[in-house]
């Protein structure tokens, strides 16, 4: 069966869309990263005349002979669905498009976005790679850090969203709790930045953390981003509150994860923040970090087993 994978290729779709094409079709996925043209990138993923041209030649000339399963992410790429579907495919769009599901095969949709339909799939969070194969390469190839005293703190931090400020305040804040649970506890941190982090709040944690065991990665001049090995190798997680994907993958391993002030957050993610404190699964982050029992939260695998019934799929 062959499968594509269409996004803007930014890292939080384009993950997703892979991660469910390589649990149906492992062998058999092309990428496409869209750029869609003006104006069709305004409009998407409603169709304009035209329309089979938004992502240019070579994408048009594909639509003649389309993959037995398409499946995207975001916005631009729901348009891309939509046209393979009209030619064909089986069309599986991840996100809410903000139009009628009737236009997809399925739609993929976080639960916290309230989306519904009879051809709804809901996943609490987002889709991602992390199972205990994906773990068990991450400590083998970061195999050195078995040797970081514990207990292993992996902090994986963002920046401030729409829904949730996390700023240089919020980060003295949660690292006042930190210090306070490796004063008491020992141990080291695995720290990770994203895109989101903004340079202030990076030169902060370079200066903060300078003196702690472990490791830190904060931009590409620390080299490959080791975050498989922090999920790999943590004792216990700590989270910034402001990434759903983040968060999801934090909770797809075995390790207890912290939340830091959840309540800062707003809106749907605030909706996915109380399902997983409702669950047990995460815990507001305070100084004590008492370790609990955790079970992962992995929806790929459940969202694959369902796409692939609904869409009779081999």
């Amino acid at each position: 069966m062959q499968c594509w994978t269409l996004s803007d290729g930014r890292a939080g779709n384009l993950r997703q869309a892979e991660a469910l094409a390589h649990a149906l079709a492992p062998a058999a996925v092309r990428d496409w990263r869209l750029a869609p043209r003006v104006p069709w990138c305004w409009a998407a993923p409603r169709r304009l005349p035209g329309s089979a041209r938004a992502f240019g030649p070579d994408f048009a000339a594909a639509l003649q002979a389309p993959p037995a399963l398409a499946i995207g992410c975001g916005r631009q790429a729901a348009l891309a669905t939509r046209l393979l579907r009209a030619h064909g495919a089986k069309a599986v769009q991840i996100l809410d498009p903000r139009l009628d599901p009737a236009h997809w095969d399925l739609l993929v949709v976080p639960e916290h976005d309230g989306v519904c339909g009879d051809n709804v799939v809901p996943v609490l969070g987002s889709l991602h790679p992390v199972d205990d194969a994906w773990l068990a390469r991450a400590r083998a190839d970061f195999a050195t850090f078995a040797e970081l005293p514990g207990p292993r703190t992996a902090l994986l931090l963002g920046g401030s969203s729409r829904h949730a400020r996390f700023d240089r305040t919020g980060f003295e804040a949660l690292a006042s709790q930190l210090d306070a649970a490796l004063a008491r506890d020992g141990g080291s941190v695995l720290l990770t930045a994203s895109r989101r982090t903004p340079p202030e709040l990076r030169q902060a944690l370079r200066v903060h953390f300078a003196k702690t065991p472990g490791i830190a990665w904060l931009d590409a001049d620390n080299g490959p981003n080791p975050y498989p090995g922090l999920l790999a190798w943590a004792d216990r997680i700590v989270c910034s509150p402001d990434s759903v994907n983040m968060i999801s993958e934090a909770c797809a391993t075995r390790a207890p994860v912290f939340v830091f002030d959840p309540a800062r957050v707003t809106g749907r993610p605030r909706r996915f923040l109380d399902a997983l404190l409702a669950r047990g699964r995460i815990r507001a982050m305070d100084a004590s970090l008492t370790p609990f029992e955790a079970e992962p939260l992995r929806e790929t695998a459940r969202v694959a087993t369902e796409v692939r019934a609904r869409l009779a799929l081999p």
